[in-house]
């Protein structure tokens, strides 16, 4: 059966109120559900990064152990030539198996210059891991503390929450899809939540905006929807009538 207009604005009423008292559930917790996201979002952010540092570090323990094996390689190559040079013919030959020695010698200077560089990083790389740990710590305790506040605020408030949705769930059969599209676009841009507002002392209950008498007068009797010119909130009705303009006598 089609809703008459009155009906169709006394459910989106319904359901504002409805809203309303679920807004104020969630008011109650203030900024603690946020904190706990932000501060969650910090120790993920704090966890890569140590994961992050602890790759680094392993990638410069295998860069350590690389360079150790050249310098042993390097080594061999030494006592190799040193060896050759023993039974060298003429001064060509240990000329040239010096110059060998010699490239050998540059290669292990350079190992030990790269091992005692990643050596270095390590240690700067395990100082970031120790800060950030002890700031993720710290995180985590504030995140524990903020949990736990806010879960005891969820506890007492948690089967009121559970009947306003249940309650919302029935009275949103009651509202045409189109007309809860509109009031559920409206309502997610109000600051106050505010998507059904009557008209109070001549002005629009959600942006206290006056409104002429003859809109209040077409609000009241509910033949068509009207929203309001300033804020586009949907009037579910007006208080009382517009008091007639007087005139003064000459």
């Amino acid at each position: 059966m089609e809703l008459t207009i009155a009906q169709k604005l006394e459910a989106l009423l319904k359901l504002q109120s409805i809203d309303s008292q679920l807004d104020e559930i969630i008011k109650l917790r203030g900024d603690l559900p946020e904190e706990v996201r932000d501060l969650e979002d910090e120790i993920a952010g704090f966890e890569t990064r140590i994961g992050k540092f602890n790759a680094e570090i392993q990638a410069l323990e295998e860069e350590i152990e690389r360079n150790r094996n050249v310098k042993k390689d390097a080594e061999k190559l030494i006592n190799k030539y040193k060896d050759q040079q023993m039974n060298v013919r003429n001064n060509r030959e240990y000329d040239a198996i010096s110059k060998e020695i010699e490239l050998q010698s540059l290669e292990i200077e350079l190992a030990d210059k790269r091992i005692n560089e990643a050596t270095f990083r390590i240690r700067t790389k395990e100082e970031e891991i120790k800060v950030t740990q002890n700031t993720l710590k710290e995180r985590q305790e504030d995140l524990k503390a903020k949990k736990g506040e806010l879960d005891q605020l969820t506890s007492e408030s948690q089967e009121d929450e559970k009947k306003l949705m249940q309650h919302r769930e029935e009275q949103s059969h009651h509202i045409e899809e189109r007309l809860l599209k509109s009031y559920n676009k409206i309502r997610n841009n109000a600051i106050n939540g505010l998507a059904v507002v009557t008209v109070k002392r001549g002005a629009c209950g959600g942006c206290f905006n006056v409104v002429p008498p003859q809109r209040q007068a077409d609000i009241r009797d509910k033949k068509k929807i009207i929203v309001c010119e300033h804020c586009g909130r949907i009037f579910a009705d007006a208080e009382g009538a517009p008091e007639p303009a007087t005139t003064g006598r000459r």
